[in-house]
């Protein structure tokens, strides 16, 4: 069981997860790792190392061999890429299909849909055909759906891999004024270094361990030096 401190301080808490794949490859081993409320961190580490795993159990969409995991009972996952998880004809329809479950009146799945892209700043596309954004803009509506369903933690996979430069940095910034203006947690997977100067922390996993953590500025220039 977590400790009060853990419960009252991290919004995911991870420890000593242990995944592998049918075919015995060993994916996480060990792997401990936690997120304190509030706070935006990333998760770098090179291919195979587990991020995209180990998001993946933190949402649910995969079960660990063994291990804890405390996480919020919101959360919104967004994948990397978002033609994956929209689903509905227009922007407006896709958030509200979201809200189904919830057995919403017309007018609060209204104001729920509302609300979600004014904090992404689409209001004015609620009525847009998915098909004609653009890359950016679908990943936004992605994450406004899990805003409209009052997602506490958010959990992105590399969302910035099919942007250009303008809209990858334009992504990673609002996400980061989320986080602050709405006091959510987000745990990011990256590749791409200069992210890491939104993050308020970052993770460097290696062979489905964490082997580093902390200042995001700190691993960035470690990772420099490395390549």
């Amino acid at each position: 069981m977590p400790t009060e401190q853990s419960v009252t301080t991290s919004a995911i808490s991870v420890r000593d997860l242990n995944f592998a794949w049918a075919s015995g490859e060993t994916v996480l081993d060990r792997c401990t790792l936690s997120v304190p409320k509030g706070e935006f961190w990333m998760l770098l580490g090179t291919n195979g190392s587990g991020k995209s795993t180990l998001l993946r159990l933190l949402a649910g969409l995969l079960k660990p061999k063994s291990g804890n995991i405390e996480i919020g009972d919101r959360v919104g996952f967004v994948f990397q890429n978002p033609d994956h998880q929209l689903v509905m004809p227009t922007v407006g329809a896709d958030i509200a299909f979201g809200l189904v479950s919830e057995n919403l009146s017309y007018s609060e799945t209204r104001q729920r849909v509302e609300e979600s892209l004014s904090a992404v700043n689409l209001s004015q596309m609620i009525r847009r055909p998915i098909y004609a954004l653009s890359g950016g803009q679908k990943q936004r509506v992605a994450i406004a759906g899990a805003i409209a369903r009052h997602a506490s933690v958010l959990l992105l996979d590399e969302p910035t891999a099919l942007l250009d430069g303008e809209n990858q940095i334009d992504l990673v910034a609002s996400v980061r004024d989320l986080v602050k203006k709405k006091n959510l947690t987000a745990l990011w997977v990256t590749h791409r270094l200069n992210e890491l100067d939104y993050a308020d922390g970052a993770f460097l996993l290696e062979r489905g361990q964490v082997i580093d953590k902390g200042d995001p500025i700190r691993l960035k220039q470690i990772l420099l030096e490395r390549s």
